[in-house]
C-alpha cells in the first residue's frame, strides 16, 4: 500500500490538478501557510510533508490504541445487529487498512494518529448537552449504553482530501439524544465540542489553533435519521485514533464535520463557530457537503481513491446520501 498522506494545507495529487501547479507544492504549502499566520518552520518541524512510501503498521502500538477499557453495560452492546437499510456499494475497508490512516491533529500532523495517542485516556468520560433546551443533561458512556437503541450501520465516508472508506459505525441517532434534552424553539444550531487536555494530545500545545475543536450543524441537519453517534467500528469500541470513546458521524459530509471525541453539545440560536471555518473559512465552510462540482480551491473533488486499495471512484453528490438529505438544502 503507497499511501499520499495530505493534510489540509498540502496541495492537490498530481492527477488532480494541473501539472505545473504540482510541481510548485512547496511554493503553495508556504503560501497557505502563510495565511494561516502560521511559522513555515513550526509547522514542518512536526513532519507534516507528504509522505508517498508504504507505511508498516506497528502493531503492538494498533493493539494498545484499541484497548478501551469494556463495562458491563458495553458488553451488551458489541456487537450489535447491522441495519440492512445501509449498504456500501463498494467492498468494506479493512479494518487495519482504516485504522493507520485517520486524521485527529489534536495529536499529530500525519496519518499514523495511532502512534501518537497512548496517553489518551478515554474512560471516564461524559458528554454534557445544554444550551437552548429545557432539560440539560450530563450522561456518562454507561448511560448512553442503557438508554439508547444501538445498531451498526454500514457507511461511506469521504474526506475532503479525497481519500474514503467503508466502515461499520456502531452508535445510535442523535435525534435520539437532542430529543431527551427538548430544544426550544429558538435552537436553530447545534455545537459540538471536544476534550482539551494537551497533556494528553501533543498539538493542543500548538497556539496557532483554535483549541479545543468545534463543529456545528444545523438543528435539521442534528435530527435527521442519518447524523449518527458512534462509540464502536468494526462490531468493537472505538479505538482512540477513531474518536473514542463517542464521536459524530455524518456520512453526507465531509469527514472533518464529523467530530470526534465529543465532551459538549450545546443548542444555539446562532451559527457556532467550527473548527476548520476559523482557521480558513475560503476553504472550509460552515456546511461541507460532498458535491463534486464545488471544488476545494487547490484540488478537485471529482473523484475519491479508496484505503488500502486506492481504487477510485467518481465522486457522487451528498456521498450518494441524496436521497436522505436533499431536502434540506433546497
Amino acid at each position: 500500500m503507497n499511501f499520499i498522506s495530505r493534510k489540509p494545507w498540502d496541495p492537490s495529487l498530481h492527477k488532480l490538478t494541473d501539472e505545473g501547479i504540482y510541481h510548485n507544492r512547496g511554493q503553495h504549502r508556504r503560501e497557505f501557510l502563510a495565511s494561516l499566520g502560521i511559522g513555515a518552520a513550526g509547522i514542518l518541524g512536526s513532519s507534516v510533508l507528504p509522505g508517498c512510501g508504504e507505511h508498516k503498521p506497528n502493531t503492538e502500538k494498533l493493539k494498545a490504541a484499541a484497548e478501551i477499557p469494556i463495562t458491563k453495560a458495553s458488553k451488551e452492546i458489541y456487537p450489535s445487529d447491522r441495519n440492512p437499510k445501509f449498504t456500501y456499494g463498494r467492498d468494506e475497508t479493512v479494518q487495519q487498512d482504516a485504522a493507520i490512516y485517520t486524521n485527529f491533529y489534536e495529536f499529530s500532523m500525519s496519518k499514523q494518529t495511532y502512534e501518537h495517542v497512548d496517553r489518551f485516556t478515554p474512560t471516564p468520560w461524559e458528554i454534557k448537552i445544554g444550551g437552548l433546551c429545557a432539560k440539560p443533561t450530563t450522561f456518562d458512556l454507561d448511560e448512553l449504553y442503557k438508554k439508547f437503541a444501538f445498531e451498526e450501520r454500514a457507511y461511506r465516508h469521504r474526506c475532503v482530501e479525497t481519500w474514503a472508506m467503508c466502515v461499520p459505525w456502531t452508535g445510535f441517532q442523535l435525534h435520539q439524544l437532542l430529543k431527551l434534552v427538548e430544544p426550544e424553539a429558538q435552537a436553530k444550531y447545534v455545537q459540538f465540542e471536544t476534550f482539551n487536555r494537551p497533556t494528553e494530545a501533543p498539538n493542543m500545545s500548538d497556539s496557532s489553533f483554535p483549541w479545543p475543536y468545534t463543529e456545528g450543524l444545523t438543528i435539521e441537519e442534528a435530527m435527521n435519521e442519518l447524523t449518527f453517534v458512534a462509540t464502536g467500528i468494526y462490531g468493537e469500541p472505538l479505538p482512540k485514533q477513531h474518536g473514542a470513546p463517542v464521536r459524530l458521524v455524518l456520512p453526507w459530509k465531509y469527514g472533518f464535520k464529523s467530530i470526534k471525541s465529543i465532551v459538549q453539545i450545546t443548542l444555539t440560536a446562532q451559527p457556532p463557530k467550527t473548527f476548520w471555518n476559523v482557521v480558513n473559512p475560503r476553504e472550509y465552510g460552515f456546511e461541507a457537503n460532498v458535491d463534486p462540482k464545488v471544488p476545494h480551491p487547490r484540488w478537485s473533488q471529482s473523484e475519491e481513491w479508496m484505503l488500502g486499495t486506492r481504487e477510485r471512484f467518481p465522486t457522487v453528490k451528498f456521498n450518494g446520501y441524496g436521497d436522505y438529505v436533499a431536502k434540506l438544502y433546497g
